[in-house]
Order: C-alpha cells, then sequence, then structure tokens
C-alpha cells in the first residue's frame, strides 16, 4: 500500500517556538510534528514497527531527509492523512 505525500512547504520556527513546544513525552511514546501549522501527535512507539507507518517515514526521509527543526520528527503530510494512516494503526 503506498502513500503519496503532497508538497507542503516548510514553515520556519524560532528557538522559542520549539522550546515551548518541548514538553516531556511519556515513556513509550514518540512526539511527532504533522502539516503546515506543525500539530504536535504524541504516538506509542509500536506504532514504528507498522509497516504502513514506516512507509510513511521512508517517504518523509525520501522528501524532506533528516533535517527536523523542532527537535522532533516532522512529518510533512496534511493532518488528514496522519490521522488516516494512524487511525488504522491504532485499531491493529
Amino acid at each position: 500500500m503506498g502513500f503519496r505525500l503532497p508538497a507542503i512547504r516548510r514553515a520556519s520556527f524560532t528557538a522559542s517556538q520549539a522550546a515551548s513546544k518541548s514538553v516531556q513525552v511519556p515513556k513509550g511514546y514518540i512526539a511527532v510534528y504533522v502539516g503546515e501549522t506543525q500539530k504536535r501527535f504524541v504516538l506509542p512507539i509500536s506504532y514504528l514497527s507498522q509497516p504502513s507507518f514506516q512507509e510513511l517515514l521512508s517517504q518523509v526521509e525520501e522528501e524532506f531527509g533528516y533535517d527536523h527543526p523542532m527537535g522532533g520528527l516532522t512529518i510533512p503530510c496534511s493532518e488528514d492523512v496522519f490521522r488516516h494512516i494512524t487511525s488504522r494503526l491504532s485499531g491493529q
């Protein structure tokens, strides 16, 4: 199953904006920032082993590399696409 990431321009953030978003993430979870508004999602790390989530991460790496100015993982797809993917993962 393939996912196509729509091109989204990168938002620029200041250090103070990044610091204000750096809140503790519970053990066993990972924070990701999604979409143009960089909405923060906290996901179980078990998602990292799911093939559809790994495919999404591979596309992010291919298209945008490892530059993540927010300090967390940045996924430049729409929030709707991201919610669709993660809703299917939470049901597994």
